[in-house]
């Protein structure tokens, strides 16, 4: 917003002239960001603690600590996560660029997806909210909506093919598959994300880093000299984005703020679907869908330690994990919950530097 009224006047006020670069307003974003989460945060916590007396339902077959520390915290933090992002992204994006729209109808459509799963869990008093069927179903329809956006917006070939990282110029043609796909990396990091939040602050950092590295990736794709010179593909108004992957960095610093052991508030389905798809649905603008998987390696890595538990157990009547997602397994095995996450926070770290190296791989 501050971009369309103020870049018209920067003739008459130079300083004005400031709002014309993607770096000052990415940083804006970040502070905005930051400030909305420190000043509502306490405001939204209490609301939430108000309105859920028992706090978020503890899933009975889980670990057994989680039983008598968990007790009682609110879930629904995704909510001050939504506001900060939301918020931070209409005061310092330019609203005329379509990828900023389809990327806030991508977060707050999966956001009130999660919203839904939130409150029926809270309702009945259990862990499970919406039907599985019913919540994919929703997740898929938001995702197709922004697919079929961005293949209308995103110029040619670009805007069905796959681009494949370390091969600058290998473009896979998917034709309409690519709606397919696009949805697949949406939903898929969607859930992702989901299946990681489990432990104190365990999501929100990586999610954090993974921001980061696509706000660098979204400005230097919609920069035509820096994706020439790193042999990248250059989407025309992709760079854009850096503004709102910056607010995402500051709204979960401000929620790690309040979700940092031992927990204020759980981020729930609300915040865990939204930014995930969030960050599913840039990595298919700016043509990294495949680099999504290393950066967000850690997001995967529990994915798979699902399916493989549950794989195992529907084949063979046996587990592989004492317990599923991982990090579980590890709390069976007798880690403490920090020291889970802190070793955590490092292997995301390493795969979000390795996600980063290939934009020089070529």
């Amino acid at each position: 917003m501050l971009f369309n009224l103020l870049v018209p006047l920067a003739d008459q006020v130079p300083i004005f002239n400031l709002f014309r670069y993607l770096t000052f307003r990415s940083g804006g974003a970040v502070m905005t960001a930051l400030l909305i989460s420190f000043v509502l945060g306490p405001s939204v916590i209490r609301w939430l603690k108000q309105k859920q007396r028992e706090g978020q339902p503890i899933r009975l077959d889980g670990p057994e600590s989680h039983l008598l520390m968990k007790k009682g915290t609110p879930t629904m933090g995704g909510v001050l996560i939504l506001l900060a992002l939301a918020l931070s992204t209409l005061l310092w994006a330019d609203l005329s660029n379509a990828y900023v729209w389809i990327i806030l109808w991508v977060t707050i459509g999966f956001g009130l997806v999660g919203f839904g799963d939130d409150y029926l869990k809270l309702t009945r008093r259990n862990s499970k909210g919406l039907p599985g069927r019913f919540k994919l179903l929703a997740q898929i329809l938001v995702g197709l909506v922004a697919a079929f956006a961005i293949m209308w917006i995103t110029p040619e070939p670009l805007n069905s093919t796959l681009a494949v990282p370390f091969l600058k110029d290998l473009l896979i043609n998917l034709g309409w598959l690519f709606l397919a796909v696009a949805v697949f990396v949406m939903v898929g990091a969607s859930n992702a994300v989901n299946l990681t939040d489990g432990l104190d602050g365990l999501a929100i950092v990586p999610v954090m880093m993974a921001g980061g590295c696509f706000a660098l990736i979204s400005y230097l794709v919609g920069n035509a000299v820096f994706a020439d010179y790193l042999q990248i593909h250059y989407v025309p108004g992709a760079g854009e984005l850096a503004v709102f992957c910056a607010a995402l960095v500051g709204a979960s610093i401000g929620f790690l703020w309040f979700n940092a052991p031992p927990a204020m508030v759980f981020m729930g389905d609300t915040g865990s679907l939204s930014v995930g798809g969030a960050l599913g649905g840039i990595s298919v603008i700016v043509k990294h869908e495949i680099v999504l998987a290393i950066i967000g390696g850690l997001f995967v890595l529990e994915t798979v330690s699902v399916i493989v538990q549950v794989a195992s157990f529907k084949l063979t009547g046996r587990r592989v994990f004492r317990m599923a997602p991982l990090h579980h397994h590890f709390e069976k095995k007798g880690w403490a919950e920090p020291t889970i996450v802190i070793r955590f926070w490092i292997i995301a770290s390493i795969l979000a530097i390795a996600g980063l190296s290939t934009l020089k791989l070529r």
